[in-house]
């Protein structure tokens, strides 16, 4: 990374709640063609989050604990803070003094910006601050939320106006949180009502939007940009008897990731 940070934009982007099984799943049917064309062979990594919800992920994400490696280490990282006895800061590591990411990044010169999804960005509470305080310029407002079936359409519209105005000779580092996979997700499945609620397949619809979409977002970011797009965590429908995330669970635990370059 250490060649990486300072000549390349930075964009990190969330995918709140996206499971790793319906993710391959679909990659490997040919349900998301435009990240199938961008992820290495096509196929999403698997990994194992930091958290089992929004807040603990990003918190650990944003600190250098991106999702890990699913099988035996050591797995070095990309980014870490400056902390004596790390075994996962290597020669590669890009390393920040700052206690945070988006901190480290700014020190180095970036513009740091987050453009929220679900309500742990919604600046409405001081929980929903916690995490766009950590950066320069914060955006959300409802239709950047979970209850609305176009919001990833409407950020990559808030992107596009962030990324037109940064000045040339200044690099940027953009969180996009996206918000359309979590629950409710029901109405991204043809035919569904709210009495149907949320399933596997409505989640897998929900992919299906999100990739419609994501060519749009790529346009948008300038030239070079070093992607990250990985799930900070999954979710239950009824396996073992769960539903949703904050829990010990497989489906919860094992997230999709994917690092590319945009050149």
């Amino acid at each position: 990374m250490n060649d990486i940070v300072g000549s390349h934009d930075l964009l990190l982007v969330t995918l709140d709640t996206l499971r790793y099984d319906v993710a391959a799943e679909l990659a490997a049917s040919g349900g998301t063609p435009v990240l199938a064309g961008l992820l290495p062979g096509g196929r999403w990594e698997r990994r194992h989050t930091p958290g089992s919800f929004t807040y603990a992920a990003h918190a650990a994400m944003l600190a250098g604990f991106l999702p890990t490696p699913a099988a035996p280490g050591p797995h070095p990282r990309l980014f870490a803070a400056a902390f004596p006895g790390s075994e996962t800061t290597a020669e590669g590591t890009w390393r920040f003094a700052a206690a945070d990411l988006p901190t480290g990044l700014a020190d180095a010169g970036y513009h740091t910006v987050c453009v929220g999804g679900v309500g742990f960005f919604n600046k409405l509470t001081p929980l929903g601050s916690a995490l766009p305080s950590l950066f320069a310029e914060s955006h959300w407002e409802p239709g950047f939320g979970v209850t609305d079936p176009r919001s990833l359409e409407h950020q990559i519209d808030r992107i596009e106006q962030v990324v037109a105005r940064q000045p040339a000779d200044r690099r940027l580092f953009l969180l996009l949180n996206v918000s359309a996979l979590h629950q409710p997700n029901w109405f991204h499945l043809d035919g569904a009502t709210r009495d149907h609620g949320d399933s596997r397949a409505s989640h897998a619809a929900a992919l299906r939007y999100v990739d419609r979409h994501l060519e749009r977002l790529f346009a948008a970011v300038r030239r070079p940009t070093f992607v990250i797009i990985c799930s900070d965590h999954g979710t239950a429908y009824g396996e073992d008897g769960h539903v949703g995330h904050r829990i010990g669970h497989e489906v919860v635990w094992t997230v999709p990731y994917g690092e590319f370059v945009l050149a």
